[in-house]
């Protein structure tokens, strides 16, 4: 398998390392280490993410197809014979 496209800054690896064990303190009262949380969020994105992105990928292509029928339907003008 290839490099995976999805990737995370650094920043946002952070904040969302910090969000997770936010919420696994909140809703399991467990306090996970910095580590664990990493290696979960890793497995997730890993797991997650290209099908993520493929979603997103297919829905905006099916968004432009349809902006682009509708461009036409719109703006033809048919041509003189």
């Amino acid at each position: 398998m290839g490099s995976m496209r999805v990737k995370l800054s650094d920043d946002r690896r952070r904040d969302l390392v910090q969000s997770f064990q936010s919420f696994c303190r909140a809703e399991f009262d467990d306090d996970i280490s910095e580590l664990k949380a990493e290696r979960i969020l890793d497995y997730f994105v890993e797991r997650l993410g290209p099908p993520v992105y493929n979603q997103a990928i297919r829905d905006a292509h099916g968004f432009l197809q349809e902006k682009l029928q509708d461009l036409e339907g719109e703006f033809y003008e048919p041509e003189a014979d």
